[in-house]
């Protein structure tokens, strides 16, 4: 649990550390755009107020405090799930990634209304049109690791029968 906890916090500070230097430090929001490595990786500003690619972001505000109070609920309960019964390193550091992902989205929402997307990716002749943060890679990252790891050889008791 504890180490689910420490990539919780690394997660949410980097995301957050990575928005107030894009935010502040190299002023996207005004900017809007600034090339890094074209066409491979970019700083695109973009806000957003729904949930992957703009959805649900029709009526901002109900929708504004429906996803901090879902992604609240999920963190919560991904936080009780994997706190209850041991669990091996690969499924604490895969909730961690998306507890964490998810509380720096949350604190987006809640400072800017609206969760501040600003990595865009795109290879030569295909310009991709979204951008994300590193919150977003985080929850991508620990949903799929919780999906692969669960259940399976890194439950701690799963490897002690096996050594039996």
């Amino acid at each position: 649990m504890r180490l689910a906890g420490k990539v919780a916090a690394l997660v949410l500070l980097t995301d957050q550390l990575s928005k107030l230097a894009v935010l502040r430090g190299l002023d996207l929001a005004a900017r809007q755009s600034i090339e890094v490595l074209p066409p491979w990786i970019n700083f695109r500003m973009a806000w957003n107020r729904g949930v992957n690619f703009g959805l649900l972001a029709n009526d901002a505000g109900l929708t504004r405090w429906l996803l901090v109070a879902l992604a609240l609920a999920i963190a919560a309960w991904v936080w009780w799930w994997v706190s209850r019964e041991p669990h091996g390193r690969r499924v604490q550091v895969s909730a961690g990634l998306l507890v964490g992902g998810a509380l720096g989205n949350v604190l987006d929402r809640l400072i800017y209304g609206a969760v501040a997307d600003f990595l865009n990716m795109s290879v030569p002749g295909i310009t991709n049109p979204w951008s994300f943060n590193v919150a977003d890679v985080a929850i991508f990252a620990g949903a799929l690791g919780l999906v692969l790891f669960t259940g399976g050889r890194d439950n701690p008791r799963d490897a002690r029968k096996d050594m039996r």
